[in-house]
C-alpha cells in the first residue's frame, strides 16, 4: 500500500496544569492514497484540531505529521506554506470565499498565488462536474449555500492538490444539498485520484466514506 498521509504519536494540548486540556493524545493514524477516510466524533472531542494539524495549520505540542516521507513540521513557516498550497486542498463548514471575487476569480485564486498556469480544461471539467458553469460571473454572496461549498470544492480541487481535507463540509447544508455535495466529493476523490480526509459528526454521511476513524477525548480508534 502506498501511505500518503500519517501521524506518528501526534499530541496537541492546551493550557497548563490544571487547565491543560489534551485535544489530541498519541495519535497514531496511516491513510493511504486515493482513500477517502471519514473522521467521527462529537462537538469537542478533538477532529477539528487532528484536521488542522494534519493540514500543517497549526502545530503540535509533540508528535509529526508525514505527508509521503516528510514530517511537514521539518520545513520553516514560508516553505509550509507553499508546500500547503501545492499538495493540500482545504474544505470549510464556512466556505471561506472571498467576498469580492467572483465564482471563477475564487476558484483559481490559489493558482494565482503560486503564478501557476491555469489548467484551463481541468477546471472546465471541474466546473461542468460541479454545475457551475452558469454562475461564473456571481459573487458569493448571490448564491445559495449550496453553490458556495460548490465553488470551495472547486477552489480546493483546482490547484490538482494530492490531498483534500474537509471540514463539516455539510454542516451548513440541508439534508438533500449534503447528499448532493457528499457525492460529488466521493466522485472528485474517484475521478481525479485525490486523498480525502473529512471530519464530520454525521455518522449518516461518514457511511459513504471507504473507512472510519472514532475520535473521543483526543484519541483516535478505528470503527469496525
Amino acid at each position: 500500500m502506498d501511505t500518503i498521509l500519517k501521524t506518528k504519536n501526534l499530541c496537541k494540548y492546551y493550557g497548563n496544569g490544571e487547565n491543560e486540556v489534551k485535544a489530541l493524545q498519541d495519535v497514531n493514524i496511516k491513510i493511504e492514497r486515493g482513500e477517502f477516510v471519514a473522521v467521527v466524533g462529537k462537538s469537542g472531542s478533538g477532529k477539528s484540531t487532528l484536521l488542522h494539524m494534519l493540514g500543517g495549520l497549526d502545530h503540535p505540542t509533540d508528535g509529526k505529521v508525514y505527508i509521503g516521507k516528510k514530517n511537514i513540521f521539518s520545513y520553516k513557516e514560508d516553505e509550509l506554506a507553499v508546500f500547503r498550497r501545492r499538495k493540500i486542498g482545504f474544505i470549510f463548514q464556512s466556505f471561506n470565499l472571498i467576498s469580492s471575487l467572483n465564482v471563477w476569480e475564487n476558484i483559481i485564486f490559489p493558482i494565482s498565488l503560486d503564478g501557476k498556469k491555469i489548467d484551463e480544461a481541468f477546471l472546465k471539467d471541474i466546473i461542468q462536474t460541479l454545475g457551475l458553469e452558469k454562475k461564473l460571473h456571481n459573487l458569493p454572496n448571490t448564491l445559495s449555500g449550496g453553490q458556495q461549498q460548490r465553488v470551495a470544492i472547486a477552489r480546493a480541487i483546482a490547484s490538482k492538490p494530492e490531498i483534500l481535507l474537509a471540514d463539516e463540509p455539510t454542516g451548513n447544508l440541508d439534508s438533500k444539498t449534503s447528499a448532493e455535495v457528499m457525492g460529488m466529493l466521493k466522485m472528485s476523490v474517484e475521478k481525479y485520484g485525490q486523498t480525502l480526509v473529512m471530519i464530520t459528526h454525521d455518522e449518516d454521511i461518514a457511511q459513504i466514506a471507504d473507512r472510519i476513524l472514532v475520535i473521543e477525548d483526543g484519541k483516535v480508534a478505528e470503527f469496525s
